[in-house]
């Protein structure tokens, strides 16, 4: 649960560890950003890939409910 610890190029600092998947997802759209797909991931949460035309591929660790983000990260 540390989504409060990365920056996401594009999107305001988050002020919370975790926040819920509506609301990200919001931001992510609204700062050009696009779902690529998901994969499960450790501890039965799951992996979502977000691609930008100028920023870096992000990825997020979703509860496994897919209801509230707990990180979110840029990747090379």
């Amino acid at each position: 649960m540390t989504l409060n610890k990365h920056l996401i190029q594009g999107l305001d600092p988050f002020n919370a560890p975790t926040i819920a998947a509506a609301t990200f997802e919001q931001k992510m759209n609204d700062a050009g950003y696009t779902n690529m797909g998901s994969a499960p991931a450790q501890g039965k949460r799951v992996k979502v890939w977000w691609v930008h035309s100028s920023h870096p591929r992000v990825e997020s660790i979703y509860s496994q409910d897919m209801k509230t983000v707990i990180t979110a990260y840029h990747v090379n």
